[in-house]
Formats: structure tokens, sequence, C-alpha cells
């Protein structure tokens, strides 16, 4: 796979609409976007550490790019950053992500992920809908919404954006809609969808078959997979039946070409504590336990490989910014950012932080 570079990620931010007044600006807006990107592959998590960081190293930074008047303040990239279009923006990342990397069938969780601290003078938390494919662990597109509960609209606006063919979709439960299915089948993909207590109907005959099964389940066609992971004085076994007697749910053809649903048996072990939830899963997929258990991991990853990673190695949970779209428009070039760390030539094991500390220190 060809490793994105500067220059390709410059002739898509050079497409962007400046918001400033012409006569004003000395610094160009793709210039300024890029010299971001540099401070936050090299370590720096705020715009005070941009511009500390990109003082330092003016003479490097001359070398690829004009900056004329030198370096920025990091009031003047707070600025800009409030006042680029947030939609425009998110589109000119998905256009960069299709121009880089090339599209492949695999698992794409969608999942919301809020930065808590992110709170200005009559503001919510900051909180994006992500795209994110799990196999290769790429952030696909985001959108913004006002609050959580707002998902269930962002989620086929971000459907819209994205070219999911032959992937196979998984969302919680905020997205299991029939409208947002007939969107996914419209676009040529699978999906695997969460089932909980506000689809009460449908998770309780999900429920009540499985009960039916466990008391009897030699006499029930199905499937089973079964994983066992121990690690840290934590034990956990999950067992995946897949079904698809689908005449036993409540109204089954209200989900456009649904196949198959699944209960996720999880027994962890702390200790002397032992729990046993289970999950409920509907999906386009044939019955298969293995391939449906692949997909539900596969989301579950959303939450180490992005989540915990944006908010550890880039401090994201810790973002104040609440100017404008400033706090948006961050989180995506934190998108960019780690795409091209995930992408890089250094080898996949080294963690997120020894990638940044090796950008750091050598300016090839």
């Amino acid at each position: 796979m060809a490793i994105p570079t500067s220059e390709s990620l410059y002739a898509v931010f050079i497409l962007l609409q400046d918001p400033r007044q012409s006569g004003k600006v000395q610094r160009g807006l793709a210039e300024t976007l890029v010299m971001i990107v540099c401070g936050l592959l090299v370590g720096a998590d705020n715009l005070v550490e941009f511009e500390f960081w990109a003082k330092q190293k003016q003479d490097w930074l001359q070398q690829h790019l004009r900056l004329p008047h030198g370096i920025p303040s990091h009031d003047a990239m707070g600025r800009l950053l409030s006042q680029i279009d947030l939609r425009e923006f998110a589109g000119a990342f998905q256009r960069w992500v299709r121009g880089q990397f090339p599209p492949l069938a695999e698992v794409v969780a969608i999942d919301g992920k809020t930065s808590r601290r992110r709170r200005g003078k009559d503001q919510p938390p900051l909180h994006l809908v992500i795209a994110f494919a799990a196999q290769t662990s790429l952030v696909l597109g985001q959108l913004a919404t006002s609050e959580k509960s707002n998902e269930k609209t962002a989620i086929p606006e971000l459907l819209q954006t994205l070219y999911p063919k032959g992937c196979i979709l998984t969302l919680d439960t905020i997205g299991t809609q029939a409208s947002i299915v007939e969107q996914i089948q419209a676009r040529e993909a699978d999906y695997v969808l969460a089932v909980k207590d506000k689809q009460r109907l449908l998770s309780e005959s999900i429920r009540e078959f499985f009960e039916a099964f466990v008391s009897d389940p030699q006499g029930t066609p199905h499937s089973v997979q079964e994983t066992v992971e121990k690690d840290h004085g934590r034990l956990e076994t999950r067992r995946c039946y897949a079904f698809s007697q689908l005449e036993c749910l409540v109204k089954p053809l209200q989900w456009p070409n649904l196949r198959s649903f699944a209960v996720v048996e999880s027994t962890l072990e702390i200790g002397e504590k032992v729990t046993t939830p289970r999950r409920l899963y509907i999906s386009s997929l044939p019955a298969n336990a293995e391939s449906l258990l692949q997909a539900v991991r596969s989301h579950w990853s959303e939450e180490n490989c992005l989540h915990w990673c944006l908010d550890v190695a880039f401090a994201d949970d810790q973002m104040r910014l609440s100017e404008g779209y400033a706090a948006n428009n961050l989180a995506v070039l934190k998108h960019v950012t780690l795409n091209l760390i995930r992408q890089g030539p250094v080898s996949s094991k080294a963690s997120i932080k020894s990638k940044r500390l090796l950008a750091a220190t050598s300016d090839r």
C-alpha cells in the first residue's frame, strides 16, 4: 500500500474554501493545516504545543511550506479551525481517504465518541459519529452531532458519504432502524446490528427463542463458535449461537434481507466474581456463528483501537476548544494523523507513542 504524502494532503486542503477575509490573510489555509498535522505526528496535542514545536522547526518546515510570514500563533490557528465549515472539512477528509487507501471488503464499525472535557458556554461536549475500518484500523469518515441522541439522524447522513460496497457494517442499538437497514442494503453492504431493550418486541422474541433452545439444543438447527481469552487475571469465554429461524421473530420482514440472528453469551471471571451477559444481534449474513462473532468483535475493537487510542495517545478527552467548529475540525486532523501513523512504514508492533517519538526525532 502506498504511503500517503504531505503533498497529497496539501492538494486536498488547498481546495477548501478559506473563511477568512482575503485582505487580512497572511498564512495559507492549506499550509497551516498541514503544519498542524505535522505537529500532531510528532506528539503535540494542543494548539500551544503546535506553535511551540513549529517555531523550533521553522527552518525544516520552510523547506516544504512557503510560510512567508513565519509560524502562526496558536490563537490564529484556533480562529482558523473555528471558521472552516465542518461538513466541507469532513468531506475533504473522506476524499483524501478514498484517494490514498484502496477500498477493502471488511468490517466497518459505526459508533459515537464524546470528548467530554470540551464544553463551552451553553455548549454540550463534542460528539462524533465515526466510521472505522476494523481490519486496517483506519478512520473512514465522521460526522458531528450536538449530542448522542442525535446519532439516529447522523448515521444515515454519514452513510451517504461512504462507499461500503462489499463491507459488513456493524452498529449499536441506536442504529438498529429499518430505514437505516434499507440504506445499507441500497449501498450493497451487509449488516450486523445490536438488539437491546429499546427494540422490546424483537429482543423479547429472540430471548424467548433462545431460552427454548437452551432447554433442547439438539432439536434446534444452529451454528456455534466459542473463543477463550485469559489476560491480567480475567478469563472470558464467549459463545456465539447463530440461527436462521426468522419465523420465530416479531415482524422479521421489516428488516430488508434479514437472514439470521445471533446470541453472544460471555462468561467473565475476575477472581471469584462471575458475570454472564447476553448480547443479541440481527444480520443479513448467513447463520454462521464464526463470521458473526468476528463481526461483533470487530465492532468492539473500535473502543480500543480508536476511542481509547485518541483519548490516551492524543489526549482527545482533554480537548477544551469551544469556539466555533475548532474542536470538530481538530478531531478530523487527529483522524488524518492516526491514519498516517497506522499506514506508515514503521513496524505495526510499535505503539502509537513510539511512532510519534520516531517522527519527532527523525526529520526524514
